[in-house]
C-alpha cells in the first residue's frame, strides 16, 4: 500500500539582519508561544491527515473490495442457491439465505480490522513515519485514528449494503430492533478494530501483520458462522462460539433481526473483548 511521506517541521524563522539592530545589539527573544499554541495547529493538521488517508484508501481498490464488495457478492452467490431459499426446520423456521445476512455483515468487519487495516499501521511504523509525525504539530495518534475510522466506517458501509441487497434481492426482512441491532453493529465493529489493533502491536513488520491477519482470520470467520450459522452448531460448540466476539455478535445482531433486544449477556461479551483488547493493544503498541 502506498504509504504518505511524514509532513516536515515547519522551518525555523530566520534571524533579523537589520543593522539597526545589531548596533543596539542582539535582538530580544521572542516570546515563547503559549501552551495552546501547538493545539491549535493540531486539528488543521489532522483533518489533512484524513484526507491523505481518505485519498490512499480509495486507491487501494484490493482492499475497497474486500471490505466493501466481497461479503456483499458472498451472500448473493449464496442466496442463488436454491437450497439457501427454503425454510429450514433447525434453523427456527428461517431459510439460509436470512441467517446468512448476519455472516456478510461481520464478514466485512473481519476484512476490515483484521486483514486490512494491520498491514498498513504496522507498514507507516516500519518505515519510521508514525516516528518522524512525533516532530510535527500531528501526533502518531491521528493516523491511528483515521485508519480505524476510515477501516470502521467502511466496514459499516459494507453492513448497509448487505442489508439493502438482501431485503431488494431476496427478500430479507430488515432488522425488527433496528436500535439494538445497531448498538450491536457498533460493538461488532469496535472489538474488530481494536483485535485489528492489537495485531498491529505484535507484529513488527507488515509481512509479520498480514500472517498473524491470517492465522487469526479463519477462527473469526468460524466464530461469526462463515462456515455454519450459529444457531445450527451443536449446543456446545455454540456455546463455546459465542463467548468469542463474532459469535457474541453474530447471536446479538439475530436476535435484534427477530425483533428482541440483544441479550446482555452477548453484548456484554462484546463490551468486556473491546476492553481486554483496546488495553492490550494499547499495553504492546510501539510507535517505533
Amino acid at each position: 500500500m502506498t504509504h504518505p511521506a511524514a509532513s516536515p517541521a515547519s522551518p525555523t524563522p530566520a534571524a533579523s539582519a537589520d543593522p539597526a539592530t545589531a548596533s543596539t545589539g542582539p535582538a530580544a527573544p521572542e516570546p515563547a508561544p503559549g501552551p495552546h499554541a501547538a493545539p491549535a495547529r493540531a486539528p488543521g493538521a489532522a483533518r489533512a491527515v484524513l484526507k491523505a488517508e481518505v485519498r490512499l484508501f480509495r486507491r487501494e481498490p484490493g482492499s475497497l473490495f474486500w471490505i466493501l464488495a466481497f461479503p456483499t457478492v458472498l451472500l448473493a452467490v449464496l442466496g442463488s442457491v436454491p437450497s439457501f431459499r427454503e425454510a429450514q426446520d433447525d434453523l427456527g423456521g428461517i431459510r439460509l439465505v436470512d441467517a446468512y445476512v448476519p455472516v456478510t455483515v461481520l464478514l466485512s468487519m473481519i476484512m476490515s480490522g483484521i486483514q486490512a487495516m494491520p498491514p498498513v499501521i504496522t507498514g507507516y511504523r516500519e518505515r519510521g513515519i508514525l516516528r518522524r509525525m512525533s516532530a510535527t504539530p500531528v501526533r502518531p495518534a491521528a493516523v491511528l485514528g483515521a485508519q480505524m475510522g476510515l477501516h470502521g466506517a467502511a466496514a459499516l458501509g459494507s453492513a448497509l449494503l448487505s442489508l439493502t441487497v438482501g431485503r431488494a434481492v431476496f427478500d430479507v426482512a430488515l432488522p425488527r430492533q433496528i436500535f439494538g441491532y445497531a448498538v450491536a453493529l457498533v460493538l461488532a465493529t469496535a472489538s474488530a478494530l481494536a483485535l485489528g489493533g492489537l495485531v498491529s502491536a505484535l507484529s513488527r513488520t507488515s509481512k509479520a501483520a498480514t500472517a498473524v491477519g491470517s492465522a487469526v482470520f479463519f477462527p473469526m470467520m468460524f466464530s461469526a458462522g462463515v462456515w455454519l450459522p450459529v444457531q445450527a452448531m451443536p449446543d456446545t460448540l455454540a456455546q463455546i462460539v459465542e463467548a468469542l466476539p463474532f459469535g457474541a455478535a453474530a447471536e446479538a445482531l439475530n436476535q435484534a433481526a427477530a425483533g428482541d433486544w440483544p441479550g446482555p449477556v452477548h453484548l456484554g461479551v462484546l463490551v468486556l473483548w473491546t476492553a481486554v483488547l483496546t488495553a492490550a493493544a494499547a499495553r504492546w503498541f510501539r510507535w517505533e
